[in-house]
C-alpha cells in the first residue's frame, strides 16, 4: 500500500489566527463585489426570461452586436462571451416579446442577429426559455435543499458526536458556504442549478474530511494518558494527513479535468468542486480545530474543572501544565 508522509508532527494548529484572518478578509471581499454588482449573477433559471447563445462566423463587434439586440427591443440585455471569441450568450432576463408571450424572444433575437449578420454567418447553439414564475418555484426549492441539506447534517452530528463537536463541524460548514459564495461573487460565475448541486456537493465533501479528523480526536481522547487537547488535534491531523492528500488530489485530478475540457456549461460547476476542495481541507484544519479548542476552554467538560480526564473514563487524570500556545487544560 502507498504510504506518504507518515509519522509527520506538524503544527498545523499553531497559525490559526493567520489562517482565520485570511479567510474572514476573503468574505469580506465577497460581500463587497456582491454589493457592486447588486448580487450574485445568476441564471436564467432563477431570473426568469431567454438565454440565447449565438456562433458567429468571424469575431463580431461587441458594440454592433448590442445595438442589434437593443434595436430588437431588447434594451439591457446581457452579452457575454462563452468559451471562444465568436461565441456570445444573450440573456434577455424578465424581458417579454411584443405580442406578450416569452417564447418569441429568442425568435427575435435570432432574426435580428441573422438580419444585421446574414442567415449563414450565424448559428443558434442553443436557446433556454424560463417563465417569472419557475424561476422563482427554482429559487425557492434551491433554497429549501440546501436548508434540507444542513438539517439533516444537523442532525447526523447531534447523533454521531458530542455537541462539541457537532458545533465546531457546523460552524466549519457554515464557513465553507459563506466563502463559496464569495467565490462565486468575485468570480462572477454564472449561479445554475447545476452550481447548487455543487454547493451540496461541497458541504458534504468538506464535512466528511471534518468527521474523519474529528473521528480520530475521539478516539485519541479515549486513550489513557492525559494529553492537552492542542495536541491530540496536531496529532490526529498528521495522522489523517496520508488519507486526506490522497483523497484530495484524485478528486482535484477528475475535477481539473473537467474545469479545462468538459467545455463552458460545466466550467462553473468545476470551479466550485476545486475551490471547494481548498476551502473543505482549510476549514477541517483551521475552523473546525480553533473552534473545538474555544468550546472547549469555555465549557470544560468536566464539572470541576479540572482537566485530563478522557471521555468514558471514571477518574480524571492528574492535571498537566499546558504551554502557552495551548488554549484548553491537558485531557
Amino acid at each position: 500500500m502507498l504510504r506518504i508522509l507518515h509519522d509527520t508532527r506538524y503544527d498545523f494548529i499553531r497559525p490559526w489566527r493567520i489562517a482565520i484572518g485570511i479567510t474572514v478578509a476573503f468574505i469580506a471581499s465577497g460581500l463587497i463585489f456582491l454589493g457592486v454588482h447588486h448580487g450574485l449573477n445568476r441564471s436564467i433559471e432563477f431570473t426568469g426570461g431567454t438565454l440565447v447563445q449565438a456562433e458567429f462566423a468571424k469575431k463580431p463587434d461587441v458594440g454592433d452586436l448590442r445595438g442589434t439586440i437593443d434595436a430588437a427591443g431588447f434594451s439591457g440585455a446581457e452579452i457575454q462571451q462563452f468559451g471562444s471569441d465568436t461565441s456570445y450568450t444573450i440573456r434577455a432576463a424578465g424581458h417579454q416579446s411584443a405580442g406578450g408571450k416569452v417564447e418569441n424572444t429568442a425568435a427575435q433575437i435570432q432574426a435580428a442577429l441573422e438580419q444585421k449578420y446574414g442567415k449563414s454567418n450565424v448559428h443558434i447553439a442553443r436557446t433556454e426559455i424560463v417563465g417569472p414564475r419557475v424561476g422563482d418555484e427554482l429559487s425557492r426549492n434551491a433554497m429549501i435543499a440546501i436548508i434540507i441539506s444542513l438539517g439533516v447534517t444537523l442532525l447526523y452530528l447531534a447523533f454521531r458526536f458530542e455537541w462539541r463537536f457537532g458545533v465546531a463541524a457546523v460552524i466549519a460548514t457554515a464557513h465553507d458556504l459563506l466563502s463559496t459564495l464569495a467565490f462565486l461573487a468575485i468570480m462572477r460565475l454564472e449561479v445554475s442549478l447545476t452550481v447548487v448541486a455543487a454547493l451540496l456537493t461541497v458541504i458534504g465533501y468538506s464535512l466528511n474530511d471534518t468527521i474523519i479528523i474529528f473521528d480520530r480526536v475521539r478516539e485519541n481522547l479515549k486513550k489513557a494518558r492525559p494529553e492537552p487537547l492542542y495536541d491530540v488535534l496536531n496529532r490526529s491531523i498528521n495522522e489523517t494527513l496520508p488519507r486526506s492528500i490522497l483523497t484530495h488530489v484524485t478528486v482535484a485530478a477528475a475535477t481539473l479535468s473537467l474545469l479545462l475540457f468538459a467545455g463552458e456549461v460545466i466550467r462553473p460547476f468545476s470551479w466550485i468542486m476545486l475551490f471547494g476542495i481548498v476551502t473543505g481541507t482549510f476549514s477541517s484544519i483551521y475552523i473546525a480545530g480553533p473552534v473545538l479548542l474555544w468550546i472547549e476552554r469555555r465549557w470544560p467538560r468536566n464539572a470541576g474543572g479540572k482537566a485530563g480526564s478522557s471521555p468514558g473514563s471514571a477518574k480524571a487524570a492528574p492535571t498537566r501544565p499546558t504551554s502557552p500556545r495551548t488554549p484548553v487544560g491537558a485531557r
